[in-house]
């Protein structure tokens, strides 16, 4: 053990294999910049020489994997509406331009299919009671705390957006094939599709809703983030996001053994004004623990590139005033590996979704960034299915949350909603995440989420793009794998 150790402990040693692993903990404390970092490592090689690494794989019978794409979409959600029609059955009818849009090409803001429709019903404080089954805790949460302004627009559910043919292949040799590692913090399978399409542990659906799978294969843009104080003053961020999922380049067959990147991200700060000039990128892979995510930060100031030991989890994600963790862009990304998780269940929601009015160019951020939460007319929440999952904090590890409670929507797989819980047990922070499916992707895209802060009395709008002059630009290939790292950082910020 001494010996696998070795690499981690030139700034804190690690300790024999007998020794108890909360004591690991302890060990770390005297740097703690980089204890966080050194102990995923270090606790990852423990258990690979215990011999815990694998998670066993409850491989999919033969009549499993046949539900695929019969009473299961492709992807694995039910295709059957429910029982009373308020969720209607999934048509699938399209992937890429729907009826009565008029694409324009990628880089422009998303087109409203929907836009005629009116809500079937609003859900008030003053109502919520009689929806209250199919209500997160969140939610509850801001109708309790703004009884007077925080409403839900209910809009009629729609399924009418699927993947492409190249995820559904992936899918179903997925099902086939795809496993966890590492305790369940790596994975093993083909890129491009959802890896786990029947799940039967937490693990597999956080690993559908959070590995880039699905995701573009090139992302290129610049969105503002609004944190909108309790007294209504505004604190503004901008960012220029460049990404890339090399493993969905379209009409790739990729393999995880093959290439051990998950994704790449370079974030350039713009604003406030005092950061502008940095950059941080930086590399996933597929597991989280045997290969940790590599980033590194540009420092306008000094002119100098420095590595970020430990990125991710509960750090401040840059530009946001320290509303949100890295760990929640997107409501939940990267290690899980501080949680133990458990599934819930499946249940009917009001979730955002299909909300292409949010991301119009037609709005203007004072007519969006009201008191207390975004104006509630802009939203459309539709009912439908979504997996729960709840993350609990390992005992021995430390984060900002407790308990976590991600809402994922069986259609896209994407997390929508999230309940963040602090170390007493009380609902701290809520999140919400804006999905809409965009023709250049033939696939569903994170736009704005929302993520409020109960006890400041604070939101953060993140990933606004309508006051800017261009949307989302995809599946384009100007980006490569020579847009990301040290070097990159340093040519970026100059």
């Amino acid at each position: 053990m001494q010996e696998v150790c070795q690499q981690f402990s030139r700034v804190t040693p690690c300790v024999p294999m007998a020794m108890p692993l909360v004591l690991i903990v302890d060990v770390y404390k005297e740097n703690k910049m980089r204890r966080n970092h050194q102990l995923g490592l270090c606790l990852g090689a423990v258990l690979a020489l215990q011999g815990h690494v694998s998670i066993a794989h409850a491989a999919l019978s033969a009549e499993e994997i046949a539900r695929l794409g019969n009473d299961l979409t492709c992807f694995g959600a039910i295709k059957a509406g429910n029982a009373d029609g308020s969720i209607p059955e999934f048509t699938g009818k399209w992937s890429g331009v729907p009826d009565g849009i008029e694409f324009k090409g990628t880089g422009h803001h998303p087109q409203n299919p929907y836009a005629n429709e009116q809500p079937l019903f609003v859900i008030t404080a003053q109502n919520m009671s009689q929806y209250a089954d199919r209500l997160s805790e969140g939610q509850k949460a801001l109708f309790k705390q703004y009884p007077q302004t925080f409403k839900m627009p209910v809009y009629p559910s729609h399924r009418d957006f699927t993947y492409t043919q190249g995820v559904c292949d992936a899918t179903l040799e997925n099902a086939r094939i795809a496993k966890l590692v590492t305790d369940g913090e790596g994975i093993e399978g083909r890129a491009g599709g959802v890896f786990f399409p029947i799940p039967k542990r937490a693990e597999e659906i956080r690993m559908n809703a959070t590995m880039g799978g699905r995701y573009a294969w090139t992302e290129d843009y610049v969105s503002d983030n609004a944190y909108v104080l309790k007294d209504g003053k505004i604190n503004w961020g901008r960012v220029h996001s460049r990404n890339m999922s090399p493993g969905n380049e379209p009409g790739k067959v990729i393999y995880t053994k093959d290439l051990p990147v998950s994704s790449y991200y370079s974030n350039l700060t713009m604003l406030p004004q005092r950061d502008k000039g940095e950059v941080n990128t930086g590399v996933t892979y597929w597991d989280y623990v045997a290969k940790p995510i590599q980033s590194w930060r540009y420092d306008p100031g000094t002119r100098r590139v420095r590595q970020s030991p430990g990125y991710g989890y509960d750090m401040a994600f840059p530009g946001t005033g320290g509303s949100i963790t890295v760990d929640e862009v997107r409501v939940f990304n990267g290690s899980g590996q501080r949680y133990k998780w458990d599934i819930v269940g499946k249940q009917e929601l009001y979730v955002p979704a299909n909300n292409y009015k949010i991301h119009s160019k037609d709005l203007k951020y004072a007519d969006m960034l009201t008191p207390n939460h975004i104006n509630p007319d802009l939203m459309r929440y539709e009912l439908r299915r979504v997996w729960i999952i709840r993350a609990t904090l390992k005992e021995g590890f430390r984060h900002l949350y407790a308990k976590r409670d991600l809402y994922i929507d069986e259609d896209s797989w994407f997390p929508v909603l999230a309940d963040n819980y602090d170390n007493r047990g009380e609902l701290w922070r809520t999140s919400m995440l804006n999905t809409i499916h965009l023709p250049d992707l033939q696939g569903w895209q994170a736009g704005v989420g929302l993520y409020h802060d109960l006890n400041a009395g604070s939101y953060l709008a993140f990933n606004l793009i309508n006051e800017q002059r261009k949307g989302y630009i995809l599946n384009q290939p100007d980006i490569t794998a020579g847009d990301f790292g040290p070097e990159a950082a340093r040519r970026r910020g100059q």
